[in-house]
């Protein structure tokens, strides 16, 4: 066999292989710039969604805020940032391999036409991964709900836990653990977003003055908004409405509470605790039991 000569050998060099490792190389770096971009977008996104709503909570409680979604944010962003920097790899990553195959001479038409057919097989049989990946990612991308967000998703109702691409757990008043697909997820009612509205019922004798027992719930929630202990626990004092119904022996009095998300469960306990200490000391009587199992007796 004839040596090719050290000529033929660097023309060889500097024709496919140099232009191999330079396709490499340019790959390398792409992806680095592109990974460095979707970094600073992703940071960038999460600033201003943080700005937007400290300025939006500090218009509505008049500068007090309800406290921040940290974790939940953090979640989000790095979510995001993991799925569009791995499907950029991807992209990349594809896009440099067919160009090499194309340097080394390979026929890309069968193999695209191979892959094209695999593809399509491949989203018939796996119609409902693709589904739950996709409402995964828009659900991320539209911040439906997040770590430790209180939500219904009409197949249970629960504290979420973790926040996949798949699937969603979140865990029930029980304690038990749901995990849930996202692409079966039809509606969400999320209960930890922005503010909540605590509903509390009051329920005295029939026969109290409405006017008296009014002025002493007006007395308990502006206490209740003073005390430093659930002042930032409120988004602003609490509303009496008055007189709800009149039943049998009993008169309910309701009150509307606007809190920081997850405080509609306290503020209700302690308005009632406060409500019946200042009942029993202005003498207000509770609501009458009869015996014949109802009303007042005939």
């Amino acid at each position: 066999m004839t040596w090719p000569g050290w000529e033929a050998v660097a023309t060889w060099l500097l024709g496919a292989p140099l232009r191999i490792v330079g396709v490499l190389l340019a790959a390398v770096v792409v992806r680095w710039l592109v990974h460095r971009a979707i970094r600073s977008l992703v940071d960038t996104a999460v600033a201003r969604a943080d700005d937007h709503e400290r300025s939006s909570i500090e218009r509505l409680v008049g500068g007090r805020r309800p406290g921040d979604a940290g974790e939940r944010r953090r979640q989000r962003a790095l979510t995001m940032g993991s799925l569009l920097r791995s499907a950029s790899t991807f992209v990349i990553a594809t896009i440099a391999i067919l160009t090499v195959m194309a340097d080394l001479g390979l026929p890309l038409a069968p193999l695209l036409t191979s892959a094209g057919i695999g593809g399509v097989a491949l989203g018939f049989g796996a119609q409902s991964l693709v589904k739950d990946f996709l409402s995964g990612i828009f659900m991320i991308i539209e911040d439906q709900y997040g770590v430790g967000d209180l939500v219904d998703t009409g197949e249970a109702v629960g504290t979420v836990e973790e926040v996949t691409l798949r699937v969603t757990r979140l865990r029930d008043a029980s304690g038990v653990v749901w995990f849930i697909r996202n692409g079966e997820i039809v509606r969400i009612g999320n209960k930890s977003q922005g503010w909540a509205v605590a509903t509390i019922d009051v329920p005295v004798a029939y026969d109290e003055d409405p006017h008296r027992v009014t002025e002493l719930l007006s007395r308990v929630v502006a206490e209740t908004a003073d005390d430093p202990a659930w002042a930032d626990r409120l988004l602003e004092t609490p509303t009496v409405a008055g007189v709800e119904s009149v039943s049998g022996g009993t008169m309910t009095m309701r009150i509307f509470a606007k809190t920081r998300p997850g405080e509609q469960f306290a503020i209700p306990r302690e308005i009632r605790e406060r409500a019946k200490q200042a009942f029993d000391e202005a003498g207000v009587r509770g609501p009458t039991i009869s015996p014949w199992g109802g009303g007042q007796p005939s």
